[in-house]
């Protein structure tokens, strides 16, 4: 059975969604963000706080461009270096990132796969999930020192689990069906795991990635506060002590901003890889 038809003025005269629809489509998503800042411009500026603890978002504005283009200095020692400073907390995202993607999705195949390594490895790392990866900053100075190796462990530390539990829930959820199909074709275990269960359970392996992303990001940055000098956290930690609460917020901006990039580039590889699922589901709906 066909879907319903598309709501008034989304199609025209056949040629698919109206330029009307289509710009409402893109603007639709910057509505909320506008009016946020909006309202926080006119809260800053109506003087209920001082605006020296809650800069207005034209005030952020102006700092940020000197952090990024070093215009007029009023930034000081930041001056001109956020291009430099993204780039050292994105080498400790990506590389923990990396390390807990690839270790995650072969632990969470192979516990997902085989009873007996589940059993063997699932009651420690029940124990070490629930453990917060903040709590393990003291242990990652002792063990590395200041420098990036800590911050990596503990961006992969808070990466790692999500992008596990979702591979062994993919893998877990596979559909029997297509299982004993490939079997009967024939199909040894290494072919059915390569073949069959890790494409069926690339969908849940890639809502880990996104969810491990974001606490990549945000581990980063407590690793930054903590056990680097360097990076858009340590900026953050550093321009409190100076009571810079403009650069303070631009840090957390730009915190979300390169998280919401890195999630969107994700969602862009996994909609590619993915596109047979939107195939079939359209099928269905028809």
């Amino acid at each position: 059975m066909k879907s319903t038809a598309l709501k008034a003025g989304q199609v025209g005269r056949g040629h698919g969604p109206s330029l009307a629809w289509r710009l409402y489509k893109r603007i639709e998503r910057g509505i909320v963000p506008v009016l946020l800042i909006v309202g926080w411009e006119i809260f800053s500026r109506s003087g209920i706080l001082p605006r020296a603890l809650l800069p207005a978002p034209s005030q952020v504005l102006v700092a940020w461009a000197d952090w990024v283009f070093a215009t007029d200095g009023n930034t000081q020692s930041y001056s001109g270096h956020w291009v430099l400073d993204v780039a050292a907390s994105s080498f400790r995202v990506f590389s923990g990132f990396a390390l807990a993607a690839l270790l995650g999705i072969g632990a969470g195949m192979a516990i997902g796969w085989s009873r007996t390594v589940e059993n063997l490895f699932e009651p420690v790392l029940q124990i070490l999930r629930p453990v917060p990866p903040v709590s393990l900053i003291p242990l990652a100075i002792i063990w590395f020192g200041i420098a990036d190796k800590p911050a990596i462990f503990l961006v992969f530390m808070g990466s790692f689990f999500p992008v596990l539990l979702s591979t062994i829930h993919g893998v877990k959820n596979c559909d029997r069906n297509l299982l004993r199909a490939g079997a009967m074709t024939g199909g040894t275990p290494s072919k059915l795991l390569l073949y069959i269960v890790f494409p069926a359970a690339l969908p849940s392996i890639f809502s880990g990635l996104r969810i491990a992303i974001g606490s990549a990001w945000m581990l980063t940055v407590t690793a930054e506060m903590v056990a680097v000098k360097s990076g858009v956290g340590y900026v953050l930690w550093d321009s409190y002590y100076f009571l810079r609460y403009d650069i303070v917020i631009a840090s957390m901006v730009s915190i979300g901003l390169l998280g919401f990039l890195s999630d969107y580039v994700i969602k862009r590889v996994g909609a590619y890889l993915l596109r047979w699922q939107r195939g079939s589901t359209l099928q269905k709906e028809g």
